[in-house]
């Protein structure tokens, strides 16, 4: 792990658990985590609708409230999503994990559960990828 790591994870309008379809979240905890073994608290990013990932334009829209972050936690996301981060040099682990500071710390050590499927859910995602923007 590097000496700091900011990891956000989408979350939902509670921030009790981690959600799903990461383009289209608006709320996030981000954690800047310095040592693996002790999960720092979060602090709370709520997007305006237009900074959510699936309608914001870099070119157009300037710096993201997310900008720095190096890994996003979510339990679904479309590939669009997926190759629209890997651009921007982020890191995107799904999972089933509900519990945003245990997804944080199974992520730190290589033990993030593997995502639930979800074939229609999947199918939905790909459906939206047909018009998204980050192809």
């Amino acid at each position: 792990m590097p000496a700091r790591m900011i990891i956000a994870v989408a979350v939902t309008n509670d921030a009790h658990k981690v959600s799903g379809h990461a383009g289209r979240a608006r709320h996030w905890l981000v954690y800047e985590v310095s040592d693996a073994t002790e999960i720092p608290q979060p602090r709370r990013t709520d997007l305006e609708a237009e900074m959510v990932f699936h309608h914001y334009e870099e070119a157009e829209k300037g710096a993201h409230p997310l900008d720095g972050i190096e890994a996003i936690i979510a339990i679904s996301a479309g590939e669009g999503f997926l190759k629209h981060m890997a651009k921007r040099g982020v890191d995107v682990a799904l999972t089933a994990e509900t519990d945003p500071a245990k997804a944080v710390a199974d992520y730190l050590t290589n033990r993030l559960s593997a995502p639930k499927p979800r074939p229609i859910g999947a199918l939905i995602c790909k459906t939206l990828d047909l018009f998204s923007k980050h192809k």
